[in-house]
């Protein structure tokens, strides 16, 4: 397949696509509706046009059947008072006339024909615009139970989608809590067990370095004592010697 092909296939099915999309079946079926009613109403136009043009020559047949009969009339008379001429261009007349009474005659009988054809299609296409009227109500109906229908699946689908999402950002809550709670009991375990300094009281350097000094004033006292009494010792060890 070439490049061209391909790309008017790939233009083609995206416009497909699109239509699919804008298409709104109620719409669609509520302006096919209309256009059947558009035709039913040419189709009575029609009817109405041809009973019409029906009616003008039967007019037309009207006047040539009262002028046949008048210039009969006139042939009599004229041939009675011996004008033969006169006569014989009476029925001339009427004979033309005749004549065309004959045409209207067809005419009138095709029109007549055309009116039967058109009150049957009239009738055929009402009942056809009727079904089609019930059967557009029961589709557009059912159109909009389906829409209905996928509109609530697509909201449960994504319902459910978004309690996922949730449940997971709980789970991630739940860990996160774990864990602090798990690292506060740790440092209040180690704080307690004086593995812990707080250096972020205010004096904690100067209450250290008294401490320290304490620490060491006592020490020096300690060995002071020990001295003394290292002292004694001997002095009564030397004693007792000197007394032996």
């Amino acid at each position: 397949m070439g490049l061209v092909s391909r790309f008017q296939m790939i233009v083609a099915a995206k416009f497909s696509k699109l239509l699919d999309r804008a298409e709104n079946p109620d719409e669609t079926l509520d302006y096919s509706y209309e256009k059947q009613v558009e035709m039913l109403q040419g189709v009575k136009r029609g009817i109405a046009d041809v009973v019409t043009a029906k009616k003008r020559l039967e007019l037309q047949q009207g006047t040539l059947t009262r002028s046949t009969e008048t210039l009969e009339t006139q042939s009599r008379y004229a041939l009675s008072i011996g004008r033969e001429d006169i006569a014989r261009l009476a029925l001339e007349r009427r004979s033309a006339a005749q004549t065309q009474l004959s045409s209207l005659d067809e005419q009138i009988g095709q029109l007549e024909h055309q009116r039967d054809h058109l009150i049957e299609s009239e009738k055929a296409l009402r009942t056809k615009i009727e079904r089609f009227r019930s059967e557009k109500e029961v589709l557009k109906a059912q159109y909009s139970a389906a829409k209905a229908h996928v509109a609530i699946q697509e909201a449960a689908a994504g319902l459910g989608s978004e309690f996922s999402e949730v449940g997971l950002a709980i789970d991630r809550a739940r860990d996160r809590t774990q864990n602090m709670m798990a690292r506060a009991n740790a440092i209040e375990e180690l704080a307690a067990a004086g593995a812990l300094e707080d250096f972020t009281r205010p004096g904690d350097e100067l209450e250290r370095e008294l401490a320290r000094l304490t620490s060491g004033a006592e020490v020096e006292g300690e060995l002071a004592r020990l001295r003394a009494e290292l002292g004694q010792t001997k002095r009564q060890e030397l004693t007792r010697a000197a007394t032996d």
